[in-house]
């Protein structure tokens, strides 16, 4: 078997950039953390540290969002509709490809972090999973046939409308659609509803309760698509809280109501589990992406003619 491509892979975050050189998680070779501050800023860094590493067959870029995905659209590659001040409309994919002239593979950090559970983490060894972030917001990238599953956009499952528990009426924390998931469940949303981060909150009070709720509801979601055999949920509200995973499987099953009568479902407990990969997730998840890129038969967008 020969040597796996020697990818740079790039994870843009809201407050830092992972910058990674590697084969593979074993065979990392350089890793640069850098801020991310403005986009000209953040990008020349990016650049600064990449202009000085040579030998990369490919590169992959695993983005906060909104981005564009769609390969024939004029801003694919781009960040879009961002929140994040001085970033929307920043051309982040193309403008790196034209520099280094490699194939250059582009999408969401969520999505990145999905490619690389799969591929070396908490779902190795399956090609369709799905890959649940609960942090500052939620975020859902889903796998199949070891490919994210594209079509007009990437999903945005942190922003369906659960249905409430009998009482609570809190207006939610989301700017576009109050109680929405991300709205309810978010460490932004814990943090907005109780005055406190959610890793100071002890275990029995009484937000979990509709924290667990909601989240019960996208697991009902991702387990009707059909798609996931194994949701890995990382981010800092579930990995920061113990307590929450069993909370979240029970209430899965519950809504569920013994609809989806699979055993890989029933085993809540091996069905959703916890990240294995780490903070490594997302910038392994680039270095996932340069490889597909590289590997494809017909010419991505980004690929040099």
């Amino acid at each position: 078997m020969g040597q796996a491509p020697l990818v740079a892979g790039i994870e843009l975050g809201g407050t830092k950039v992972i910058c990674i050189l590697a084969r593979g998680p074993d065979a990392i070779e350089a890793r640069v953390t850098i801020p991310t501050a403005s986009p000209a800023e953040t990008m020349a860094a990016v650049e600064a540290t990449l202009d000085g590493w040579s030998g990369f067959a490919a590169l992959g870029v695993a983005s906060f969002g909104p981005v564009s995905i769609d390969r024939q659209a004029h801003d694919y590659g781009h960040v879009t509709a961002t929140p994040k001040p001085g970033w929307a409309g920043t051309d982040v994919g193309g403008r790196l490809a034209r520099r280094y002239r490699v194939p250059t593979g582009f999408h969401t950090d969520v999505v990145g972090a999905a490619l690389a559970e799969a591929r070396w983490g908490a779902a190795k060894g399956l090609a369709d999973m799905a890959y649940v972030t609960v942090g500052t917001g939620v975020g859902v990238g889903v796998i199949a046939g070891g490919r994210p599953v594209d079509g007009l956009t990437h999903a945005e499952l942190g922003h369906i409308r659960p249905v409430r528990l009998l009482g609570d009426d809190w207006i939610g924390a989301c700017p576009f659609h109050g109680a929405c998931l991300e709205g309810l469940a978010s460490g932004a949303a814990i943090g907005a509803r109780t005055g406190m981060p959610a890793s100071e909150l002890p275990a029995d009070h009484p937000v979990w309760d509709g924290v667990a709720h909601a989240l019960g509801q996208l697991l009902h979601t991702l387990v009707l698509t059909g798609v996931p055999r194994r949701v890995v949920m990382g981010g800092g509200v579930m990995v920061g809280t113990s307590h929450l995973f069993p909370r979240v499987r029970a209430a899965m099953t519950a809504s569920l109501a013994g609809y989806v009568a699979l055993p890989d479902v029933a085993m809540a407990d091996t069905f959703v589990v916890p990240p294995a990969l780490g903070g490594n997730a997302g910038p392994l998840g680039a270095i996932v992406l340069g490889e597909q890129a590289l590997g494809e038969e017909r010419p991505a967008a980004f690929t040099p003619a």
